[in-house]
């Protein structure tokens, strides 16, 4: 990326490179064996994690668990009312493709073999969305996720011994915006962006999914290059607002406040080590 890019004004005031601020509300709820609130700038989505023994008919017997997720958004979410799809009667092909998405994020990360015959399920549900509601959602489920499974394993319902969460995975947005690669894009520049990209990415850096369309014009290699790489600065900046969450005592979000300054550009990927952002096992 040029200097003149990585020095470009939006028009929020942020830098090319910077993130919203972002902050990670543990045990939001009271209900929920993980639950957070999860903020990205305007962006808010509701993350809970429900923990229940048992599995799936098809992957009964085979001694693995199984987690999964569910997206939806909340009828006011945006500007404009829009129905509830359950009073439609039809589930959304968006609704199912995020859905899908969550899920497979977070499988990515998640030994089900230690996890054993039990079953998390994630909801999470968009309180309000100003673009990046998908890897806003992956980010904060990530969290709830770790929560459930330190839930479980200190009443004995996952084995101590073993290591459920293999590492962190967290998602951020990326575009080109006025021929300009940009990272984590408000619903403003999402609406008019030239190239849109959701990626996820592991706490140690490796690829899940990259979604990326050309919304006007083809983009170059170059530019593919550009966006992947503020996508890891993005996801490495948000794995340490994981980890700041997860070891922090459950509460206002405070910790991830202070975090989320860091990662507003000031982060190195390599501050945190990767393995200590799995550490929701035993949070």
């Amino acid at each position: 990326m040029s200097a003149s890019a990585a020095s470009s004004v939006r028009p929020d005031g942020r830098q090319s490179d910077e993130l919203r601020p972002v902050t990670i509300t543990r045990r939001f709820l009271s209900a929920g064996e993980g639950n957070v609130l999860v903020e990205f700038g305007g962006t808010k989505v509701l993350c809970v994690a429900s923990f229940t023994a048992g599995v799936p008919r098809w992957r009964k017997g085979s001694g693995e668990g199984w987690v999964t997720a569910e997206y939806a958004m909340l009828p006011r979410a945006t500007d404009s009312r829009s129905d509830r799809e359950s009073v439609r009667g039809k589930i959304g092909g968006r609704t199912h493709e995020i859905s899908r998405l969550i899920g497979r994020s977070l499988r990515a990360v998640i030994d089900v073999a230690a996890l054993g015959e039990n079953t998390v399920v994630l909801d999470c549900d968009v309180l309000q969305a100003d673009g990046g509601t998908r890897t806003a959602a992956i980010t904060g489920a990530y969290v709830a996720l770790a929560d459930a499974v330190a839930w479980a394993r200190e009443r004995g319902l996952v084995a101590s011994d073993r290591k459920v969460l293999t590492d962190s995975v967290s998602a951020v947005s990326v575009g080109i915006v006025d021929g300009v690669p940009v990272l984590d894009l408000p619903y403003v520049e999402d609406v008019r962006a030239e190239t849109d990209m959701n990626v996820v990415v592991t706490g140690s850096g490796t690829f899940v999914e990259v979604q990326g369309t050309a919304e006007h014009a083809p983009f170059a290699r170059s530019e593919l290059d550009a966006l992947l790489d503020l996508a890891l600065i993005g996801t490495s900046r948000l794995a340490a607002v994981q980890a700041a969450a997860l070891a922090a005592e459950p509460g206002d979000g405070s910790a991830t406040r202070a975090a989320g300054d860091l990662a507003a550009g000031d982060l190195a990927a390599g501050d945190l080590a990767a393995g200590d952002l799995a550490a929701g096992d035993g949070a």
